[in-house]
């Protein structure tokens, strides 16, 4: 029997960085908002939490079209901290492994399917892509052994799944909430991070592959 598992997307963040004047969830992708893709890939999960922040209100009302039954849980420090917070909050009413989904970033479909089966502990990763990315290593065994923001053999995007109870308070970043359990077996997946204006285009033109 597979162990139950939370999605924790965390979208409470400003995204100033993207320069489109809203929060990373509500951004057009090929006529859906971005949150709304997300929610497309998790309809099977039956625990979906999303923590809100900057914008509450609205990607709140956009969610509710879709997963009427999300759980909404809020950063009201979203100015002053970053998704380490958010995953913390996220997860501690959740299940008993909590999968960290980040609200900048889109995965395949297919490989969404992989790790929601995947049991334990894990942490993605993904070829080098996004133009401000957080890199990360492996070791012989394929596991992940750090992360860096100036080399490394892979591009860190998330998600990540940890137990919930291993899930401590950070105002930092979800790989800072990894760093004290690596090494950490690592997935490789096809994904694209949203944090700047030629990220955005890109993502256009991943999702475009999804449908072909």
């Amino acid at each position: 029997m597979q162990t139950a598992k939370s999605v924790v997307i965390t979208c409470a963040g400003i995204g100033s960085r993207l320069g489109l004047g809203t929060t990373k969830a509500l951004i057009d992708i090929n006529g859906k908002t971005l949150i709304h893709w997300q929610l497309d890939l998790f309809k099977d999960v039956d625990d979906i939490r999303i923590v809100v922040g900057f914008e509450a209100n609205l990607v709140v009302e956009e969610v509710r079209k879709y997963r009427p039954d999300a759980i909404f849980v809020y950063n009201h420090d979203y100015f002053n901290t970053k998704t380490g917070t958010s995953y913390y909050l996220g997860a501690r009413d959740g299940n008993e492994f909590a999968l960290e989904y980040d609200g900048d970033l889109l995965v395949h479909p297919d490989d969404i399917k992989m790790l929601l089966a995947k049991e334990g502990e894990w942490v993605a990763y993904a070829d080098k892509r996004s133009e401000d990315a957080v890199y990360l290593s492996l070791n012989e065994k394929g596991e992940v052994t750090g992360f860096s923001r100036q080399n490394g053999d892979y591009e860190w995007t998330g998600p990540c799944c940890l137990r919930r109870d291993r899930i401590k308070y950070s105002s930092s970043n979800v790989f800072n909430v990894l760093e004290p359990y690596i090494p950490l077996p690592g997935v490789k997946i096809r994904a694209c991070d949203i944090d700047t204006y030629g990220d955005y285009q890109r993502a256009i033109e991943f999702i475009k592959g999804w449908e072909k």
